[in-house]
């Protein structure tokens, strides 16, 4: 189940500080700025909301994280799920089977970010697009999911990611009119 927050302005920070996991409220206090703590919070309580609504778990869900940082459920090593935020929402996948999702604003596009993370078939779509920041987002998140997807971590070959990956699929959703676009991949049956 995918769950989608665009109105982090409208959280009560200071009330779902107070709502969280200590874990979950000392990595939100570390971001410097006030958005990115409101964004961090919404993220965690949608994974609340899921875990509530889809196994009837209550409790604030506590971390520990594999090799590369992708983080799992103490006490509930069945349930998967991945965490995304940027200025305009956060989101939230979660189910039996491994998930990655990212959620990106969608911002000026800069041609030398492209080249760096994207191969020439990728940069020919990006060019030929209509509007090529979208399809740079699109692309991006597609690559971002894909990792979180399977732990990987960060490559350092971006460009390849996504040649041969008739192994996972790719759901991806652009909410131009809020300004964001994000995809879930998983992994085929």
């Amino acid at each position: 189940m995918i769950y989608i927050d665009e109105k982090l302005f409208e959280l009560d920070l200071e009330t779902a500080l107070g709502e969280i996991s200590e874990q979950r409220r000392e990595q939100a206090l570390r971001f410097r700025y006030e958005q990115g703590r409101r964004e961090c919070v919404a993220a965690y309580l949608l994974l609340k909301r899921g875990l509530r609504e889809e196994f009837g778990i209550t409790e604030n869900p506590v971390f520990h994280y594999g090799e590369h940082g992708k983080p799992f459920i103490v006490g509930h090593p069945d349930i998967c799920f991945n965490l995304s935020h940027c200025r305009e929402a956060a989101a939230c996948a979660i189910g039996r089977r491994p998930v990655g999702i990212d959620v990106e604003s969608i911002g000026r596009y800069k041609e030398s970010v492209a080249r760096y993370a994207m191969n020439d078939r990728e940069m020919a779509l990006i060019q030929a697009a209509e509007r090529p920041e979208v399809m740079f987002t699109r692309l991006w998140t597609m690559k971002e999911a894909r990792q979180k997807l399977t732990g990987e971590g960060i490559s350092n070959n971006m460009k390849d990611l996504l040649v041969q990956d008739d192994h996972i699929k790719y759901t991806t959703v652009e909410r131009l009119e809020r300004g964001y676009v994000y995809t879930i991949a998983e992994f085929l049956t």
